[in-house]
């Protein structure tokens, strides 16, 4: 025979992509937002990172020595969980609180359910949620100007009324006082005044000159570090652009103050949590849908549950809990929506 034919087992199709590989290049398109922070909130961010980083690495090889498994932390994964902490939280926490959250992260959060491929949830919001839960004031009061800036990213030095604080937190508080106005009669005008200047501060909100978690604030960043992935087709662009416009979308029909369709989409985009949550977290390969639907419908739900909390919850930001609860969603999405085999009814 002049030709011969191989048989060989499945996969056919091989890429040149690995586990370390895509870790590290979703960490290289989270430095510069980390950079970002460090030359806005100061060296300390660097600290807190490296606590983060280094307790979730070692967390990760001492559950993998307790449970007798194979010592495998040089994937990126562990890292790029400490990352994602750090970046969750506000620049002048104590040490012990990243470490804790990094911990419970990874211990709880990823290896209890058996390591890199099994966790439901995505670790880094489940550190970041047992935190919030157990030290909420460390996690919701943020002291650390940005260099050259302000908190809020705006002037409050002649509203009364309006404590200092990060733009969403001077937003639902003067959205709360213009819903109530019969209560709040003599800050009314003052309330008008901090909305208008947060709905002029875009150029602070997308630079980064504002308050927030340490790797939040810069949504040039983020994005610059987002479409890098998008481009490398490590992440796709139905998960960050449906959470993304959605919350848009309903923060426009619902986060006015004058009725319906007179909210400021722009700037609950910009603010807090929503494009690195977008890009960086819900778009986890082990947590987030395998389907197109899926991944559409996920990114719907986490834009809907952000919107609800940050305009009717308990906190003014909701974009970790809003990808959690969607994480635990995925299975169903997957189940539901997954393609019809072919000539199958």
């Amino acid at each position: 025979m002049e030709k011969q034919f191989y048989i060989s087992n499945s996969p056919h199709i091989t890429d040149s992509d690995s586990i370390p590989k895509i870790m590290f290049s979703v960490i290289g398109a989270l430095v510069p937002a980390g950079i970002a922070g460090i030359y806005f909130f100061g060296w300390r961010v660097l600290g807190v990172i490296i606590t983060a980083v280094i307790v979730a690495v070692l967390t990760e090889g001492i559950m993998q020595r307790v449970l007798k498994r194979p010592l495998n932390i040089g994937d990126g994964s562990a890292i790029l969980t400490g990352i994602l902490l750090a970046y969750n939280l506000p620049p002048e926490v104590p040490l012990w609180l990243p470490a804790v959250g990094a911990f419970v992260g990874i211990g709880v959060g990823k290896m209890s359910f058996g390591g890199l491929g099994y966790n439901p949830l995505n670790p880094a919001l489940v550190g970041r949620a047992f935190l919030m839960a157990s030290w909420p004031t460390y996690m919701t009061v943020f002291k650390t100007a940005p260099r050259g800036g302000t908190l809020s990213g705006i002037d409050l030095s002649t509203i009364n009324g309006i404590s200092e604080a990060t733009p969403l937190n001077v937003f639902s508080s003067a959205r709360d006082i213009l819903l109530h106005k019969s209560q709040f009669t003599e800050t009314v005008p003052d309330a008008m005044q901090a909305l208008s200047q947060l709905y002029s501060a875009y150029s602070n909100l997308f630079i980064g000159k504002i308050g927030g978690c340490i790797g939040e604030t810069s949504a040039l960043l983020l994005l610059i570090g987002g479409f890098y992935l998008m481009y490398r087709r490590i992440i796709g662009w139905k998960i960050p652009t449906t959470f993304i416009l959605t919350v848009g979308l309903l923060t426009w029909i619902f986060g006015g103050t004058e009725g319906m369709f007179t909210g400021d989409p722009i700037f609950h985009v910009l603010s807090g949590g929503v494009i690195l949550g977008a890009f960086f977290m819900a778009t986890d390969m082990v947590t987030s849908p395998l389907t197109i639907k899926g991944r559409l419908i996920f990114g719907t739900g986490c834009g809907i549950l952000t919107t609800v909390i940050r305009l009717w919850g308990g906190y003014p930001e909701g974009v970790s809990y809003s990808i959690l609860l969607m994480n635990l969603t995925t299975p169903l999405l997957d189940r539901y929506t997954k393609s019809k085999k072919f000539g199958g009814k």
